[in-house]
C-alpha cells in the first residue's frame, strides 16, 4: 500500500505565512511599507520545522498564495515582459508591464523600479519556500540610478498604464550561481502623499549561470483534456460554453495558439482524443449519435450499394428524420453555426501545432485510472484501445500515456500501466529528492517538477506566462548548477489558461537549457523504487469515482451494443455510445460524480426508449384444435432504419413456441410472423411475447396472449370408432337377415 501523506504541509503553510523567512538584508533606499516589522528576520526556527518547511513548501506556496490574492495595495503591477530571462554576462535587462490603480482616488507622479537580491537561492526548495513569502517581505534592493526607472504622471480610479524599464547589468547585483529575486516596485503620490515603502509589487526570478557547455534536457508537456458532457441523444451539452472555449480569447484556444506559438522548439502535447472528437461533432453540426447506415470504408464501397453519404440525423421516429442520408440537410441553427466555426478554426490551429511534436494519448474520455483500476480494470483497457496510437484524422502517430491531474497514482493504478506507457507523475510520489525516472514493478515512471508549474511569487498571478517561464527557468538552472544531469519535465496546470504568450518560448533559447521531447528527457535507466515508499494521499482516494459511476458507464456501454445488434445496416452505434460513456468516468467527473452519473443514466433511457418502438402485436387470444397449432403475430419497427430482431416467449405453464431466429424489419414497417406453439397440458396459457436483440436481450416492447388447449382430439376418434363399429354391425346384421331369409325361401321350394 502507498502510504498516505502527512499533515505537515498545512502546518508548513500556517508556518510559512506567519513567519516569513527573508533573503537578503540590505537597507533599501526607499523601505518598504511597515518597515519595521515585515523586514525583520524571523528567529530561527526549530530543525524539525525548517525541515518541514522544505519539504512542504509547494503546499505552503499554494496556501500562501490565497492570502496573497487579497492584496490591499493600491497600485497593482504586472510584468509582461521580460528580456533575456537570466541574468545576461553583459547587456541590459529590460522590462515591461502596467500599473493599474486599484484605490478610489488619483495617484500622481508614479515611479516603476525594479529591485533585485544580493544572494541566491540554490535549491528548489528555496525557491519554494520564498514563493511562499507575503508581498511585503524584504527581498532585495531597488535600483534608483537615473534612466533606470519609469514616471507614470496621473493614475486615475481603475486606469491602466504601460511601463518599460532598462537595466544594465552594471547596476545588477547578482554575482554567484544561483536564483535571484527580481521585480518591479511602483512608488507614488496618493491621497495622503508619499509614504515610506511600496505601493506596488511585481516579483519574479531570475537566475545566473556562469558560461558552461552543460545542458539540462527540458521537456514542457501541455494538456489539452476539457470534461466533455452530452445530452441523452448524444450531442454535446453547453454548445456556448464549447464555443466560449474553442474561439479567440477561450481556454481552449488559448492553450493551441501557446502550443503553436512554440514553432520548430519541442513541446509534448497531453491529449485526450476525445476533445478534437468533440470538436469535430461541432464542426459536423453537433448531431445526435446516428442510426444510420454506416457506410463501408473508402474504396470498399459496390457501385450502386452502399455508397451514399450518410448524414446524422436524429433516430426518433418523431423527427421525419429518413436516417437514409437522403434530402437536403437542415439549416443549422446560429449557435450550432457558430461553434462549428469556432471548432474548425481551433482544429487547424491544433494540427498547426502538432507538427513535429510528440503526442501523449490519454485514455478515451481521461478516464479516472485510479477508480478504474479498483473496479472496472476492463474499462481501461477498452479505453486505451480507444484512443489508439494514431490521431484522426491527421493519422499523427501517438504514445500511450496516463497523466492524472494531480500526478498521483495509487499501486493498482500503477498496475495497468505495461512497459510501453509513459506514466507521468508528480516528484511528491516519492521520498527525498525524486529520481527523473523510476522503475517500479516493471512499470517506468517519469516525475515531473511539481515547482516548476507551482510558478512565481505573489502578489501577481503565479502562473502568468511570465511568471510560468522564469519559474521553469530558473528549476532548470539549478539542475545546471546541481552534479549530474537531471532533466526537468513539467506538465503545464489543468485549469490554466495562458491569455498571452509574452515571449514565453523564446525566453526558453538559452545556451544550457535544451528543449526537448518526453521521450528523450527520459531515455535513461529508471531507479528502481518499492511501491510501498510511494505517496498517495487520503485526499486523492477520497476523490476517486466510486461504483456507482463506472456501474452507470458499464450499463450505458452495453445499451449500445445491443443498439447495434439490432440495426441491420449500422456497424458504429456501439462505438458512439462508448465514446459518449467513458465521460461518466473521467477524472472531470470527480468534480460532479452524481450529475455525470445522472447524464448516463439519461442517455441510457433515452436509448431503451428509442428500441422500445420496436413492438409487437399478438392476436387477443389463441385456441389450439389440438396438442399443437400456429397462430400470427405483427412486428412493428418503429425506427427510421432497418433491424433485425428476435422473439423470446415466456408462459406461465409448460408451453413450447417455435419462432423465426432473426426477423428483418424495413424502416417504420410491419411483418407479420407465423408462429407455432405445442403443449400436452390442456388449460390456459399466459403467454408474454418479447421483442430482443439476435443475442436474446430484451428491447423494451412486449405483448401478452392466453393460448387455450383444447386437447379434444381423443374424443373424436372415440366418436369416429363408435360409428364405425355401429356401421359394420349394422351391415353384418343386415347380411345375416339376408342369408337366412334366402335360406328360409330355399326350404319352402
Amino acid at each position: 500500500m502507498l502510504r498516505p501523506s502527512s499533515l505537515l504541509p498545512a502546518l508548513a503553510a500556517v508556518v510559512a505565512t506567519a513567519v516569513p523567512m527573508l533573503t537578503a538584508a540590505p537597507a533599501t533606499a526607499y523601505p518598504l511599507a511597515g518597515t519595521g516589522e515585515e523586514s525583520t528576520l524571523a528567529a530561527e526556527l526549530p530543525a524539525a520545522a525548517h525541515a518541514a518547511r522544505v519539504r512542504h513548501a509547494t503546499h505552503a506556496a499554494r496556501a500562501t498564495r490565497r492570502a496573497l490574492a487579497a492584496s490591499e495595495s493600491p497600485l497593482q503591477v504586472t510584468i509582461d515582459t521580460l528580456t533575456p530571462s537570466y541574468v545576461p554576462r553583459k547587456g541590459p535587462v529590460r522590462i515591461t508591464g502596467s500599473v493599474t490603480n486599484e484605490d478610489t482616488e488619483t495617484w500622481r507622479d508614479v515611479r516603476t523600479y525594479s529591485f533585485m537580491s544580493a544572494t541566491p537561492m540554490t535549491s528548489s526548495a528555496e525557491l519554494a519556500e520564498s514563493a511562499a513569502l507575503p508581498e511585503t517581505a524584504y527581498v532585495g534592493d531597488r535600483i534608483t540610478a537615473p534612466g533606470t526607472f519609469a514616471t507614470i504622471d496621473e493614475l486615475a480610479p481603475g486606469q491602466t498604464k504601460q511601463f518599460a524599464i532598462k537595466v544594465p547589468r552594471a547596476l545588477l547585483p547578482a554575482q554567484e550561481p544561483g536564483v535571484y529575486w527580481f521585480g518591479v516596485h511602483a512608488l507614488g503620490e496618493g491621497p495622503d502623499g508619499r509614504v515610506d515603502g511600496a505601493d506596488g509589487r511585481a516579483r519574479t526570478f531570475v537566475p545566473l549561470v556562469p558560461t558552461t557547455r552543460k545542458q539540462v534536457d527540458t521537456a514542457l508537456v501541455l494538456p489539452i483534456r476539457r470534461d466533455v458532457t452530452y445530452a441523452a441523444d448524444g450531442s454535446l451539452e453547453d454548445v456556448e460554453d464549447w464555443t466560449t472555449a474553442l474561439s479567440p480569447d477561450g481556454k481552449l484556444r488559448d492553450l493551441v495558439d501557446f502550443g503553436a506559438s512554440a514553432g520548430s522548439r519541442p513541446l509534448t502535447w497531453l491529449i485526450d482524443p476525445s476533445v478534437p472528437d468533440a470538436a469535430r461533432r461541432l464542426v459536423d453540426g453537433n448531431p445526435p449519435v446516428s442510426f444510420a447506415a454506416t457506410p463501408p470504408p473508402e474504396g470498399e464501397g459496390e457501385a450502386g450499394v452502399g455508397t451514399d453519404d450518410a448524414t446524422p440525423t436524429s433516430p426518433s421516429p418523431s423527427d421525419g428524420a429518413s436516417g437514409d442520408g437522403s434530402g437536403d440537410a437542415a439549416e443549422p441553427d446560429p449557435l450550432t453555426a457558430a461553434a462549428g466555426d469556432a471548432a474548425a478554426a481551433w482544429l487547424d490551429r491544433l494540427h498547426e501545432g502538432l507538427q513535429s511534436s510528440q503526442i501523449l494519448a490519454l485514455p478515451y474520455g481521461d478516464l479516472d485510472v485510479a477508480a478504474a483500476a479498483e473496479r472496472n480494470p476492463s474499462l481501461y483497457d477498452s479505453a486505451r484501445t480507444r484512443s489508439g496510437t494514431d490521431l484522426t484524422p491527421w493519422d499523427l502517430p501517438m504514445t500511450a500515456a496516463i497523466a492524472p491531474p494531480s500526478g498521483y497514482l495509487d499501486a493498482d493504478a500503477l498496475d495497468l500501466v505495461d512497459q510501453d506507457t509513459t506514466a507521468l507523475v508528480t516528484d511528491r510520489m516519492f521520498p527525498g529528492q525524486a529520481p527523473p525516472v523510476a522503475k517500479v514493478d516493471g512499470r517506468t515512471l517519469v516525475s515531473t517538477s511539481s515547482g516548476a508549474m507551482a510558478g512565481g511569487p505573489g502578489p501577481g498571478d503565479p502562473l502568468s506566462p511570465v511568471a510560468l517561464r522564469q519559474r521553469i527557468v530558473s528549476e532548470a538552472a539549478l539542475r545546471v548548477l546541481a552534479p549530474g544531469t537531471r532533466p526537468l519535465v513539467a506538465v503545464f496546470p489543468g485549469r490554466w489558461s495562458p491569455t498571452r504568450t509574452n515571449g514565453f518560448f523564446e525566453g526558453l533559447d538559452i545556451s544550457w537549457l535544451h528543449l526537448t521531447s518526453v521521450a528523450t528527457a527520459s531515455a535513461r535507466d529508471g531507479r528502481r523504487a518499492d511501491v510501498d515508499d510511494l505517496t498517495y494521499p487520503r485526499r486523492e482516494a477520497r476523490r476517486e469515482l466510486d461504483a456507482a459511476n463506472f456501474a452507470a458507464t458499464d450499463s450505458l456501454i452495453r445499451t449500445g451494443e445491443t443498439l447495434q445488434n439490432v440495426l441491420t445496416e449500422n456497424s458504429s452505434v456501439a462505438d458512439e455510445v462508448a465514446d459518449r460513456a467513458y465521460s461518466t468516468a473521467s477524472y472531470a467527473g470527480r468534480d460532479h460524480p452524481d450529475a455525470s452519473r445522472a447524464d448516463a443514466d439519461a442517455a441510457r433511457t433515452w436509448l431503451e426508449s428509442q428500441m422500445s418502438t420496436i413492438r409487437i402485436e399478438a392476436p387477443r387470444q389463441v385456441t389450439l384444435s389440438s396438442a399443437s397449432g400456429r397462430f400470427a403475430a405483427t412486428l412493428v419497427n418503429g425506427l427510421d432504419e432497418p433491424v433485425t430482431v428476435s422473439i423470446q416467449a415466456m408462459s406461465d405453464q409448460p408451453l413450447e413456441i417455435r419462432v423465426p431466429e432473426t426477423i428483418p424489419i424495413g424502416p417504420g414497417a410491419r411483418t407479420t410472423v407465423l408462429l407455432n406453439a405445442s403443449t400436452q397440458r390442456p388449460g390456459v396459457h399466459n403467454v408474454t411475447l418479447v421483442v430482443t436483440d439476435v443475442d436474446g436481450t430484451p428491447l423494451g416492447g412486449s405483448d401478452q396472449v392466453p393460448i387455450r388447449s383444447a386437447q379434444v382430439s381423443g374424443v373424436i376418434w372415440v366418436i369416429l370408432g363408435t360409428g364405425v363399429a355401429l356401421l359394420f354391425g349394422a351391415i353384418l346384421v343386415r347380411l345375416f337377415r339376408r342369408v337366412r331369409a334366402a335360406a328360409r325361401a330355399a326350404r319352402q321350394a
